[in-house]
């Protein structure tokens, strides 16, 4: 139990304590926050209680504008942060509890705090890891024969994607444009996508890295991940269409990608660890690890167009559903000796389970635009429409509290002329 309340349907209780970057109006300077309730604690006002062997000879990691060198630390200084903060956050604990004054310096409720990215992002990689969301894609272009390409249960299929445009929740998306080939009998048109999409997904944040040529081994890939966030990887379907052959997305997903400011440890998230999916064919021995690293993580997908009163529910999903685990992701990455950094960002693909409910994109809830999906008040879509804020949310479900990623959210603008 910690001295600050917490309601039992909060994101945010002792048990989850994820780390931000936020700023003030009173005070514009970034620094690094733990969510605890309706609260942010400041740890650049608490960075002299980090005593422990590893944070004492460090605690400048705290007072930095984003997460990035905290994250190179490791995981032996990731832990000794997190077991001191729930220490200095218990009810027993006087050391914080009973200093009024550090607690009026050091506590900001979370409704003043202004959110950022929560690290420098110097690459970002999408991966296309859900069997179920490949299968229905590749039925749609393909046919059930050819649903999966030769080499998607061979290794987790992946593409590097756009950092700079990777944006926190809460950020609005301009409607995108570029070329599209709506008749296959005519020559391509410029204009504003009309097949706007989201795409749910999660992504980690890579801690330590690699040097150049040097692979990760995979049992040691868990030390290099650092938490994850919420992420709704924008898609402009049309346009992704005419483009993608040979080599793949291009403007039709690097206009914005929205993660939730809050980054979830791995330490918070392990108690929902599940065995990992059986995959057959066996992966090749380096993408083969038998420790439980798939999570049970329930996510949700809520759209609230400009006419509505309130937000519709679009989907109901689960982390669990993934067949490539993050860290056979981590390790394919590195398998070639490419180079990982503190603060990259690893994505897993759109989240689709095997019921239509589960589907995490309009691409699928519409399947290709052949279907009306009912929203309520004689509100339907097959796409996004300008105005329509789309709002995910997720969390672990405990015993009596839960470990949630607060909100990843964003609202579609018109294009903007050309």
């Amino acid at each position: 139990m910690s001295f600050i309340q917490v309601e039992e349907s909060s994101d945010f209780p002792i048990q989850n304590l994820p780390y931000g970057v936020f700023s003030t109006k009173e005070e514009s300077r970034h620094r690094i926050g733990v969510a605890i309730s309706d609260q942010v604690l400041d740890l650049s006002a608490i960075k002299h209680l980090f005593d422990g062997p590893i944070l004492s000879k460090h605690r400048h990691v705290f007072e930095q504008p984003t997460l990035n060198h905290f994250m190179a630390l490791g995981s032996e200084a990731w832990k000794e942060a997190r077991m001191r903060l729930q220490q200095l956050l218990s009810a027993k604990e006087p050391t914080l509890r009973d200093n009024m004054e550090l607690r009026k310096r050091a506590f900001i409720p979370q409704a003043a705090a202004l959110m950022h990215l929560p690290a420098d992002i110097g690459d970002y990689t999408d991966f296309y890891s859900s069997r179920q969301h490949a299968t229905n894609v590749g039925v749609m272009f393909r046919g059930k024969e050819n649903a999966l390409m030769p080499n998607w249960l061979h290794l987790p299929v992946g593409y590097h994607g756009r950092a700079s445009s990777v944006v926190v929740s809460g950020t609005p998306i301009p409607r995108p444009t570029g070329q599209m080939r709506p008749d296959d009998t005519k020559p391509p048109v410029f204009g504003a996508c009309k097949l706007l999409d989201f795409e749910l997904e999660m992504a980690f944040f890579v801690g330590p890295g690699n040097k150049l040529g040097e692979p990760i081994p995979i049992n040691e890939a868990h030390r290099h991940i650092f938490g994850m966030v919420l992420m709704n990887d924008w898609s402009a379907r049309d346009i992704q269409k005419w483009e993608y052959v040979p080599l793949g997305p291009f403007l039709g997903k690097s206009f914005g990608t929205t993660i939730s400011p809050w980054v979830v440890t791995m330490e918070a998230l392990m108690p929902f660890a599940l065995p990992n999916p059986i995959q057959d064919p066996k992966p090749l021995p380096y993408l083969c690890d038998d420790q439980p690293y798939t999570f049970d993580i329930n996510l949700f997908v809520a759209l609230k167009g400009d006419k509505m009163n309130k937000p519709a529910t679009l989907c109901r999903s689960n982390f669990k559903y993934m067949y490539w685990t993050m860290k056979q992701q981590l390790a394919h990455h590195a398998i070639n000796g490419c180079n990982l950094r503190p603060g990259d960002l690893l994505a897993s693909g759109t989240i689709s389970g095997p019921d239509p409910e589960n589907f995490g994109s309009m691409l699928e809830l519409s399947w290709k635009g052949t279907k009306t999906v009912e929203l309520g008040d004689g509100q339907t879509r097959k796409f996004l429409q300008d105005g329509d804020e789309v709002i995910i949310t997720g969390y672990c479900q405990g015993n009596g509290y839960r470990v949630g990623f607060g909100e990843c959210s964003g609202k579609v603008l018109p294009a903007n002329p050309v």
